[in-house]
């Protein structure tokens, strides 16, 4: 009898402080798995590179193997960083509003002002380039008036050029910008980028789902010692109430997050704690993306140097021949005459090219970049404020709900372990 009273009151010490801690660690560890590490890290498995192929496909995008053969272990989140984008923008930005309304936000008239004057300082040195390239000698020898009236004329011009310029993009930018596929380019090769998403919006969820392991498992302890006390003291009655409080506690701490969508009487927490920070995380997205992600110098960089980049290359050239025609004015028959037709032709053909070059200096400028981030971040703000909280939990969720299964079955194998351990330790 003395012996069964000092057992009760090791187990009544004991498990509660194995289950409290072995929820916090399960958690702790959780969210870790979530997004650590940023690669790929594991062992190669003989007979693995072959049988892979053989595998369902489900179980061949787990984050636990790779097709060479490796069995391991990378962050759920940087290793759907492709799946994760194309849902930020499916759920998220093609909510907030299209490529033209971004643009748009973006004041096209402020960004064509800055490129005619970067252009206003280069666009001679530019002329001269690209007639010396083509027929240098007819340069040399052109007389000076002429020179100067070319340059005065093209300068004069400049505005109009830009200004029609501006115009074409913004007819044609849901064509000549996919944003699906930069924001996908973009996250992939800078899956800390997602990571730091995640981490940023929901920091305060995931310090609180750490914390819930032990809130949750420290009581679950007492409920053990009473199944163990009152029920069947058996030798599996530890791993598995490990196992399911393992399992339950990662469970309810990301239904928690999440749900409910909408706020219900008979929750007790009333509504997904992270819907209840709704307006709070409205902010801290709309400056991560803002920031990093749909910026001046990308939005530029995809425009010149994206899948539709040849596209926008043959805008330039559409807008430039018939303004290098205008610009040149009363000169053009001298100048045609000078350089003979197919020079000229290749004079105009090079002009695109050249223009383009000049792109860096414009979405690259580290001050019309934090102008225009602003009103990205107050247009995606405010965008996002009427948006409902399904919309709003499917921005955030979606992204990791398929592998949210593997965190359940991590805890139902750290509570096994926990019980087998206190098994070790204490006895039955």
């Amino acid at each position: 009898m003395l012996h069964q009273y000092n057992t009760l009151w090791v187990e009544l010490i004991t498990v509660p402080l194995f289950t409290g801690i072995i929820g916090y660690i399960t958690n702790w560890t959780g969210v870790l798995m979530l997004f650590k590490p940023l690669e790929f890290h594991g062992v190669k498995v003989p007979g693995l590179r072959i049988a892979f192929p053989l595998l369902p496909k489900r179980v061949q995008v787990l984050p636990l193997f790779r097709s060479d053969g490796r069995i391991g272990w990378q962050g759920i989140v940087p290793s759907r960083a492709d799946k994760m984008a194309s849902l930020a923008v499916d759920k998220g930005l093609a909510k907030l509003g299209s490529v033209s309304d971004f643009y748009q936000t973006m004041e096209p008239d402020k960004i064509a002002a800055h490129f005619t004057r970067i252009a206003e300082a280069e666009i001679r040195n530019l002329v001269e380039k690209i007639i010396e390239r083509e027929n240098p000698a007819m340069w040399r020898n052109m007389p000076g008036p002429i020179k100067e009236a070319v340059h005065a004329r093209i300068k004069q011009q400049l505005p109009q050029i830009v200004d029609s310029l501006k115009d074409d993009i913004g007819d044609n930018i849901d064509e000549l910008i996919d944003v699906k596929l930069m924001v996908i380019k973009h996250f992939t090769s800078n899956p800390q980028l997602l990571n730091d998403l995640f981490m940023i919006i929901g920091r305060k969820e995931l310090t609180f789902m750490q914390n819930f392991g032990f809130y949750f498992g420290f009581p679950m302890g007492f409920v053990t010692v009473a199944i163990l006390e009152w029920v069947a003291r058996e030798w599996w009655i530890l791993p598995l109430c490990g196992i399911v409080i393992g399992w339950v506690v990662n469970y309810i701490g990301i239904s928690m997050i999440f749900e409910p969508v909408f706020p219900k009487w008979y929750c007790p927490w009333r509504q997904g704690l992270l819907l209840k920070r709704q307006p709070e995380i409205t902010v801290h997205y709309a400056e991560m993306v803002s920031s990093k992600v749909m910026t001046l110098e990308n939005i530029g960089e995809e425009l010149m140097h994206g899948p539709s980049g040849d596209r926008t290359m043959a805008l330039l050239e559409h807008t430039l021949k018939p303004a290098a025609d205008k610009a040149v004015g009363p000169a053009k028959m001298m100048v045609k005459a000078t350089m003979g037709i197919k020079e000229y032709g290749r004079m105009k053909d090079a002009m695109a090219p050249e223009v383009s070059a000049l792109a860096p200096l414009i979405y690259g400028d580290e001050d019309l970049g934090r102008e225009q981030s602003i009103k990205i971040r107050e247009f995606i703000a405010k965008q996002m404020a009427v948006m409902g909280p399904d919309d709003f939990v499917q921005l955030l969720r979606s992204a990791i709900k398929q592998d949210e299964w593997l965190l359940f079955v991590h805890g139902g194998v750290l509570g096994a372990f926990a019980g087998l351990l206190h098994l070790a330790i204490f006895g039955v």
